[in-house]
This record gives structure tokens, sequence and C-alpha cells, in this order.
């Protein structure tokens, strides 16, 4: 069995997660995974678990944090989900 890296849970179906820049983590869980890996908005701090929105080297959760939170450039991005064409 693995232990878990973030709750310490001694788990047989534990999973590894490789990362490009040559990290392995071990977790007994996706929430134990997300935890520990996915990055935070720069604006309201949520965990960003979809694409989100990268504006000159930051992270944010969606575009309304973006044009909140980032100068120049984030003034530019818009949600386009659900968003009429035209």
């Amino acid at each position: 069995m693995a232990t878990c890296d973030v709750c310490g849970n001694d788990y047989w179906m534990a999973f590894e997660v490789h990362t490009v820049s040559g990290g392995v983590h071990t977790f007994d869980s996706f929430e134990c995974a997300i935890q520990r890996l996915a990055p935070r908005c720069e604006h309201c701090d949520c965990r960003i678990l979809g694409h989100g929105v990268e504006v000159e080297g930051r992270f944010f959760c969606c575009a309304h944090c973006a044009r909140e939170g980032a100068s120049g450039l984030g003034a530019e991005i818009r949600d386009t989900v659900g968003a009429h064409p035209g």
C-alpha cells in the first residue's frame, strides 16, 4: 500500500501524479491531489479546478477575476461560455 502525501492515509488504491517538473506525488483521493496541486485564484483565492485564465503569468479562476485582479490585459479577458454570438 502507499501513503497519501497530504493526509497520511495508507490506502491500497492510492495513485501517483507525475508533474512536468519531475515531481512525484502519492494521493489517496482527488480531493488530496487538488489540495496539493491545484493553483489558487490570485483574486478570490479559490482553487482553480478547470482551465482558469492566465494573464501575464498570473492565474485566475475566471474572466471576472482576471478583470478585477490583473491590470492591462486582464481588462480584455471575456468569458465565452453561454455568450451570444455577435
